[in-house]
């Protein structure tokens, strides 16, 4: 198969879908890999480190055009939809149902898009999100940091442990991979850490990896509004069912909180868990809402290309390269964890959540795959 690796256009993106170590698995499979000039350069990977590797240089347009298989890292935007044609695979991060446009393009040029973030293992977790949803949970907890600075308009407060000063405290709304990672960090600078979560198996699991200034709370609106009025920070961790109409974290609530506190909202869900979200960028990452300071950042491991890069590749590898070896048709009947992530089929929606949202028609995936030769 020949596989395209396009550099990515969203502003501040500088993550790739291959590394030079991934191309040379595919090269070593007997596929034929294109990568767009100068697409690891945010990641620290140069065009000879490609070529090495086996890579063919082209430029855009080549890529697009030479490629069975389009292997990214964010959304086709709309400066791209002129690439997209019939039977094109597209592997990604897709979020149709965040994309209405997009979702419009991928299915009236008629492309096969499988959509990292719903791809599941036999356990109902999401593989391809977990890499880069530690990170932004990480790095969530790093912009707290930063924007807690009175130099960057914060209140001045160190997220940290201090002998004869009031420890902070931080809330995580959600126990998963996001959640985890800002624990992580955040009880390792010795903050009083709070975790809200409704599934008391995974919050018993998360006990034992963490230390004892971590307290688990289940997630209820009485829990939630003690929490709102004691921390420092919010850090929201909940991917929002985009069907929903509620909220978790309403405007009104916002005045229970400290004068200067800090929401740091991973999913920034327009209208999601936290009403008052919006997603922003690292050009301009923050805004204030009744004087709480939020920083809703899409791309967060984008700050970390480099390592997010690497945890990307390593993570998709083998489902693309399933792909390439079997062709789409074949890896799709034969991984159903792999079928999940199918969005759209030559002009078909497959995704329950879009069609719902935004009221498409939806063909099921059984429908799709009886179709398969």
């Amino acid at each position: 198969m020949i596989i395209g690796v396009p550099k990515e256009i969203k502003n501040k993106e500088n993550r790739v879908a291959a590394i030079p170590a991934t191309v040379a698995e595919f090269v070593n499979k007997g596929h034929k890999v294109y990568v767009e000039n100068n697409a690891g350069l945010g990641s620290g990977f140069s065009d000879e480190d490609y070529k090495q590797a086996g890579a063919i240089i082209a430029d855009c347009e080549t890529v697009y055009k030479s490629a069975e298989m389009i292997y990214k890292v964010k959304e086709i935007f709309p400066q791209e939809y002129k690439y997209l044609r019939e039977n094109l695979i597209l592997f990604t991060y897709i979020h149709s149902n965040a994309h209405l446009e997009q979702t419009q393009a991928l299915l009236e040029s008629k492309v096969i898009g499988i959509a990292y973030e719903d791809v599941e293992d036999k356990n109902g977790r999401f593989p391809l999100l977990k890499p880069m949803s530690e990170l932004a949970g990480k790095g969530s907890f790093l912009a707290a940091l930063h924007y807690g600075q009175s130099v960057h308009g914060g209140k001045g407060i160190l997220f940290n442990r201090i002998c004869g000063v009031e420890t902070p405290t931080v809330t995580i709304i959600g126990c998963g991979e996001s959640g985890m990672g800002a624990a992580e960090l955040a009880a390792s600078f010795g903050n009083n850490v709070k975790i809200l979560d409704v599934n008391k198996e995974v919050m018993n699991e998360s006990k034992s990896k963490l230390p004892s200034n971590v307290e688990f709370l289940y997630s209820n609106r009485t829990n939630l509004l003690k929490c709102l009025k004691e921390t420092d920070v919010l850090i929201n961790c909940i991917l929002w069912n985009k069907t929903r109409k509620d909220h978790l974290v309403y405007k009104e609530d916002l005045k229970l909180m400290k004068g200067g506190a800090i929401i740091i909202d991973v999913a920034c869900d327009d209208n999601g868990a936290i009403e008052t979200s919006h997603s922003t960028s690292h050009d301009d990452p923050i805004y204030y809402e009744e004087g709480i300071l939020h920083y809703c950042v899409d791309n967060i491991p984008s700050a970390f290309s480099r390592t997010a890069s690497i945890s990307l590749a390593n993570a998709t590898l083998p489902y693309a390269m399933e792909i390439a070896n079997k062709g789409c048709e074949k890896a799709l009947i034969d991984n159903k964890y792999l079928l999940k992530g199918l969005t759209c089929y030559r002009g078909k929606l497959t995704l329950a959540e879009t069609a719902i949202k935004h009221n498409l028609e939806l063909t099921l995936y059984d429908e799709i795959i009886k179709d398969f030769k």
